[in-house]
């Protein structure tokens, strides 16, 4: 929605007359024709800005006004190439004239004149065109034009063409590029831009004389120009470089996929390559130090310009490698040295996984790389990239990788769970290459505890990730662990901030926040409770024997934020598994699942909604457990039973009472079971029959409220349902129902404080007491066959139901067609 004062400029611009319009297109001409452009210049433009962005069709503006703008495109004021570049992009261009940038130089290339130019493309061919001439601006000599002002915007616009439209590169814009960036990558100079004086400040340009390039750690670099060189200045060559190192990688992807058929071929080639020697450029020799990937460069002209641009590729990012060992001098560089490192780890892997040839020669130096930095945690993220090479190649290369996946799925959420651009990259990873980590990284699973402290620490930032990867967890040997896990989660968040916070506050601190927390966490007898939290691997132990008394030491985190915070997402994720593990489990581990449902719902940290939504999904799901598996209910009906039997779970967990006396009273049958005896419905009958009595015939306990009316109806239809069962226990169930009528006819019942709701269970008490008079209409009524509670009568070709209503249908058909063809007689009254 627009501001009152925003929706009133564009109703004016929308309803501007044609006269006023031209008239102030005549002003503004003027005023850009003027030598300085002050606030008046600048207000017009923003004035015209509205004015074609008001409109729903695309505005045509004055040949000398469209010129003026170009023009502007050139202006060293920044805002008046914003505003000028924002009328034109939403102009059509001039009447057989493209917005093609000015080669003789009257008009520079920059962001703003290249968002026109892609704006205005009207079609692919426009863009193929467009891209010609970029390209054609880059294959010229100096002597043929001033486009060295040109060269740094050319790159950032293909890059966009590339981005939206791969397929506006003709097949000779992709072999000429190739060939640009194979120059500017390894064929850039090596000195710095710009002389340096070698006498004092009166000596003048005598003496000056070009410095070669630095290394990050002050020595001079003895080998080729890379992103990494430093210098007092830059040549526009050295430039290019770094320009064309940013696109490499998105260029390799785009235009560089080997067949599969020709990777013998390269591989006989690259061997043979890696072998050869050759001086005969030498270019690639001046120096003090020549590195090894220099010395194919000369075998590598052999190749197609694609090739040849992997081969450089594979080089540049070699001595980056190299380069990243140098003690940098400055933390920015240190920065740099990361960020490339990234980026060069990334490009190798795109080399190898187009061309499987490049494997056994990057290997060694990725290998290299992993056992410089493994050491240090500060490299996290320059190590997943490593990880993405060991995982698209490390069988390939017949290599262990199990350091690799130790440290990243060990070492790094254990000790960097509070990085949050480690935990996005790190999460991403895992979910973009989900399928080849289940396949080939069997750690993922074992150390599903430690991911989740990612997911402890800042639940809001992660919990989209774990939706993702939550089931991949899930099989049948992490599920009990990974429920309880789940359940412990916010347990774990109190945990890692108490983790933190002991390392930053002293041994004693007595006013400290949350001392008691802190003092349990450091307390020898408590550690190993904590410490079963902090697991980093699956299957390491078992605390739910102290469970009670850890959630007592952590009862003061319970109104802490971040805890509260991940109490919220447990409800999402527990829905996620549920969903999952009834795909992976049988019936015997579902079982120990409805188990572990009970056991826990009294065993939870105590923050008030989160207990009341974890109520609220565990009945949900023991519904549809049951459902999908009601032989569950016999195969635990004791402990159903025992849980049914408890007086207090009515009060205090009247959710998941309500529904496990639900499923006794649903699938305790023999339609469901054939091991259902009488002797079990008779014991259900009786526990339930005692719970139902002892909150109907006294007041609740003190701090107690009265129990849920919902559980109170559910008891008595559980208890009909039985009955009806075994009719030796309709008796019974008539003579409990009709002492609670005359309980409550008494006047005022303490076990309910509504009386809306008094009246419905009195109503259900006489409608159930009016069905068992009937044995066998309740046994219909009370339990009805499958067939009976889903038909599909209207589509179940074998039953009457069909054909019945197909006759009807024609013969309601058959009637209104007569009658429409039947004249109407006239009345006997009339004709007379």
């Amino acid at each position: 929605m627009y501001s009152n004062g925003t929706e009133s400029l564009i109703k004016q611009a929308r309803e501007i007359q044609e006269s006023e319009l031209q008239k102030f297109y005549s002003r503004l001409i003027k005023l850009l024709q003027g030598k300085e452009h002050g606030h008046e210049t600048i207000d017009s433009l923003q004035r015209l800005r509205v004015i074609v962005f008001a409109t729903k069709y695309t505005r045509t503006l004055p040949p000398e006004l469209h010129k003026s703008l170009l023009w502007l495109l050139s202006s060293p004021v920044e805002q008046l190439q914003v505003l000028s570049s924002a009328v034109l992009r939403e102009t059509l261009p001039l009447a057989a004239q493209a917005e093609n940038y000015d080669q003789d130089g009257n008009s520079q290339l920059n962001t703003h004149a290249a968002a026109v130019l892609l704006a205005q493309a009207q079609s692919g061919d426009d863009l193929s065109a467009l891209c010609t001439q970029l390209l054609r601006g880059l294959d010229s000599r100096p002597s043929e034009g001033p486009t060295t002002h040109l060269l740094p915007h050319t790159l950032p616009i293909v890059n966009s063409i590339l981005t939206h439209s791969p397929e506006s590169l003709t097949e000779d814009n992709v072999t000429l590029l190739s060939k640009k960036l194979v120059d500017w990558l390894r064929y850039a100079s090596t000195t710095q831009g710009g002389g340096a004086s070698s006498g004092g400040f009166f000596t003048g340009s005598r003496s000056r004389q070009p410095l070669p390039i630095a290394e990050l750690d002050g020595t001079v670099s003895g080998d080729f120009f890379t992103v990494l060189c430093v210098g007092q200045g830059f040549t526009e060559d050295q430039w290019m470089n770094v320009y064309s190192f940013s696109m490499l990688r998105h260029w390799l992807l785009t235009f560089h996929s080997v067949p599969i058929a020709d990777t013998a071929n390269r591989l006989q080639l690259s061997f043979s390559l890696s072998h050869s020697i050759s001086n005969d450029d030498r270019s690639e020799m001046d120096g003090s130090v020549v590195s090894v990937v220099s010395v194919t460069s000369s075998s590598s002209r052999l190749l197609p310009p694609k090739e040849r641009l992997r081969e450089k590729a594979f080089q540049y990012c070699q001595r980056l490698v190299e380069q990243s060992d140098r003690k940098a001098q400055k933390k920015t560089d240190a920065d740099l040295q990361k960020a490339c490192l990234v980026e060069a780890v990334c490009i190798l892997d795109s080399v190898c996984v187009e061309d499987p040839s490049f494997v056994y020669r990057v290997f060694p130096c990725i290998k290299a790389l992993f056992g410089r930095l493994s050491s240090d945690l500060s490299f996290a993220r320059v190590l997943l990239p490593v990880a993405q090479f060991y995982l698209n190649h490390g069988e390939m290369a017949a290599v262990d990788c199990d350091c690799v996946w130790n440290l990243v799925l060990g070492r790094f959420p254990a000790e960097l769970f509070n990085d949050p651009f480690l935990a996005h990259e790190l999460l991403r990873f895992l979910r973009l290459n989900l399928e080849n980590v289940q396949l080939r990284v069997p750690q993922y699973i074992r150390h599903f505890p430690n991911l989740l402290k990612f997911l402890a620490w800042d639940s809001p930032a992660v919990i989209d990730d774990f939706v993702d990867l939550l089931p991949s967890m899930v099989t049948s040997g992490t599920a009990l662990e990974l429920l309880h896990t789940l359940l412990d989660l916010p347990c774990l968040s109190a945990t890692l901030l108490l983790q933190h916070r002991s390392m930053c506050l002293p041994i004693s601190d007595p006013g400290g926040r949350n001392q008691a927390s802190v003092n349990a966490f450091r307390n020898p007898t408590f550690r190993g409770l904590f410490l079963f939290l902090l697991r980093g691997e699956a299957g390491t132990g078992d605390t739910i024997d102290r469970l009670s008394t850890l959630l007592e030491l952590l009862s003061e985190a319970a109104d802490w934020p971040r805890v509260v915070q991940c109490a919220q997402t447990v409800p999402i994720l527990l829905h996620i598994f549920f969903n999952t593990v009834v795909n992976v489990a049988d019936r015997s581990l579902l079982g120990q699942v409805l188990l572990v449902m009970l056991e826990r719902s009294s065993l939870l940290l105590n923050i008030p909604k989160y207990i009341t939504e974890i109520h609220r999904v565990f009945s949900r799901q023991l519904i549809n457990l049951c459902k999908l598996h009601p032989s569950l209910v016999i195969d635990q009906s004791h402990e159903l039973l025992e849980f049914a039997g408890a007086t207090a779970n009515v009060y205090n967990k009247q959710e998941v009472y309500t529904h496990v006396v639900l499923v006794l009273g649903e699938y305790l049958s023999v339609s469901y079971d054939s091991r259902c005896s009488t002797k079990l419905i008779t014991s259900c009958f009786e526990t339930l029959e005692a719970v139902l009595f002892e909150i109907t015939s006294s007041a609740p306990r003190p701090g107690t409220g009265c129990p849920a009316p919902r559980a109170i109806t559910t008891l008595m239809s559980a208890l009909a349902k039985l009955a009806s069962r075994s009719h030796d226990l309709i008796p019974r169930v008539s003579l409990l129902l009709s002492k609670l009528r005359n309980v409550s006819s008494g006047g005022f019942v303490s076990w309910c404080e509504d009386d809306e709701d008094l009246d419905s269970i009195l109503t259900l008490g006489e409608e159930l007491c009016a069905l068992l008079k009937m044995p066998g209409v309740a046994q219909s009524v009370l339990n009805p066959p499958p067939h009976v509670t889903a038909p599909r009568w209207h589509q179940d070709t074998n039953a009457a139901m069909p054909l019945q209503l197909r006759a009807l249908t024609r013969l309601a058909q058959a009637h209104a067609s007569h009658a429409q063809h039947t004249p109407t007689s006239p009345s006997p009254r009339t004709s007379t």
